[in-house]
């Protein structure tokens, strides 16, 4: 049985990555922060209809204190991670001269600095183990950039660095660090755009629509079953659009 992290479980995309990993019969550890209501309905499904044990944890993984006391009770039910998905993100949307200081940190800290906090966790018990996938969830705004929403944007491309250069680090170790650079999804974060604006969007995307989270969890499942040889790729699922 594989024990895999999901964090920011509760949100669209979240979910329906647990979903698919919670397939094939895991223990899966599942982060969110405010929606525990609904992270805990969620393990109710899971393991209403998957052979897989569920644990939901309340954690603001910008805190390293938080992170800290979070691995202790992870640490207690498992003593190893097989599969870390670093999946929790926020945007801004708004231009760069009105934005706080305050905001620019939040993004950051929620995006990137807890993605290092939770990899620095996993990473002892992979490389005793010579085994271990992380993967990194990112956006293709990360390589382009999108007007607008410059501190996303910043905090993605970061991520792509990050899992580019933390696989060098690992594949001695025989451990895996990849991301998956998500495009346009149906999913909460694209709400602030109204329908004309979805509709433009929508003519610009070759497969002529927003992807699902459903499938932003497939491709999740496959990345967490390829070769071992795969390290250290930005892999996107855009529908074609870059």
């Amino acid at each position: 049985m594989k024990n895999i992290i999901v964090t920011g479980a509760s949100g669209c995309i979240g979910s329906e990555i647990s979903r698919a990993l919670a397939e094939d019969g895991s223990r899966l550890f599942l982060i969110g922060h405010k929606s525990m209501d609904f992270l805990r309905d969620l393990k109710e499904k899971i393991e209403s209809c998957c052979n897989s044990s569920v644990y939901t944890f309340s954690c603001d993984l910008s805190k390293e204190d938080e992170v800290d006391s979070l691995f202790e009770e992870i640490f207690k039910i498992s003593k190893g991670i097989d599969i870390l998905v670093n999946n929790a993100g926020i945007s801004y949307i708004g231009l760069l001269q009105d934005m706080k200081i305050s905001d620019w940190d939040r993004v950051i800290d929620t995006n990137l600095r807890s993605i290092f906090l939770m990899s620095r966790k996993v990473i002892p018990s992979m490389v005793a183990n010579k085994s271990g996938k992380i993967i990194n969830i990112s956006s293709i705004w990360g390589s382009y950039g999108a007007s607008c929403e410059v501190c996303y944007s910043a905090s993605k491309g970061a991520i792509n660095s990050f899992s580019k250069a933390l696989a060098k680090e690992l594949a001695p170790s025989n451990i895996q660090v990849n991301a998956i650079s998500f495009g346009v999804i149906d999913s909460k974060m694209n709400n602030f755009l109204n329908d004309d604006e979805k509709k433009v969007l929508t003519e610009e995307i070759p497969a002529s629509r927003f992807g699902l989270p459903s499938e932003c969890g497939k491709m999740v499942k496959l990345i967490s079953q390829s070769p071992e040889y795969l390290t250290g790729q930005i892999i996107t699922l855009d529908g074609g659009l870059f």
